[in-house]
């Protein structure tokens, strides 16, 4: 569900200064491990003075920081380092804060291993290939919204057909960038997202399947920056986006519901 995905790996070595402002870039797919990468920079005389590393998932679950910081991820078992994720991340972002290395290459490994980031044993190539492509990107345009981050919310019930709708909205500079449409099952297993994805879920609509539709869904709404401006029929259909014949009355609920907390 790609929405601002810029994933071109730019050489910026040979660049001017970046501008002074907030960028942003996500993976254009999630990975086999059920997580898309997302990078938060933000500039100053220059420099990069923040920079925040996290993910979302195809599960329907909360960000990767919430979720390694809850105890929810489990690499700390597996770490040789005996490290979390969200831990790793963060040393990952000041080693790129401390060198303003944007061009960064010290790779070890195929996979993006490196040495050079001591406190770091997870991958992070993904991480620097897209502070990469934010710079490249440009500055995010000042937005409405009063807090940056990642906000989200679920349905309150299960649907008649066992579905509970969640909402992910990533905000920068007061914009939404990102939104994630997806919902768990009561019964547990995939989410509706992977069940479309894997063809189990079988909605088999003119339009395409849910998930070549929840995309177009999500684009609406970084476009509009505000779910009550997606009107919305009584069916819970919407005649306001191309493309789209599911019913998205669960998705703006949520998705109101989880912008709350930035406003």
């Amino acid at each position: 569900m790609a929405l601002l995905a810029i994933f071109a790996v730019v050489s910026v070595g040979a660049q001017a200064k970046p501008k002074d402002g907030f960028y942003f870039a996500e993976e254009a797919e999630f990975q086999s491990s059920g997580w898309k990468y997302q990078v938060v920079l933000q500039v100053k005389g220059g420099k990069v003075v923040a920079a925040t590393w996290n993910g979302i998932n195809n599960k329907g679950i909360e960000d990767k920081k919430t979720e390694s910081a809850a105890g929810r991820y489990g690499m700390i078992k597996a770490s040789k380092l005996g490290k979390e994720w969200h831990d790793q991340a963060a040393v990952v972002e000041k080693y790129l804060i401390d060198s303003q290395d944007l061009a960064f290459s010290k790779y070890t490994t195929p996979e993006g291993n490196t040495d050079a980031i001591a406190g770091a044993s997870i991958h992070v190539k993904e991480f620097f290939d897209l502070v990469k492509a934010a710079i490249a990107a440009g500055p995010v345009a000042k937005g409405t919204y009063k807090k940056d981050g990642w906000f989200y919310a679920k349905a309150p019930a299960f649907d008649k057909s066992g579905y509970a709708a969640t909402a992910l909205i990533t905000i920068v500079n007061g914009r939404i960038v990102s939104a994630s449409w997806n919902a768990i099952h009561k019964a547990g297993g995939d989410s509706k997202l992977v069940r479309a994805v894997k063809g189990t879920y079988k909605m088999n609509a003119k339009q395409g399947e849910w998930n070549v539709q929840a995309p177009r869904v999500e684009a609406a709404l970084v476009k509009v920056q505000d779910p009550a401006k997606i009107a919305v029929k009584a069916d819970g259909k919407t005649d306001a986006i191309s493309g789209v014949s599911v019913t998205i009355n669960e998705f703006i609920a949520v998705a109101a519901e989880a912008l709350k907390a930035a406003k």
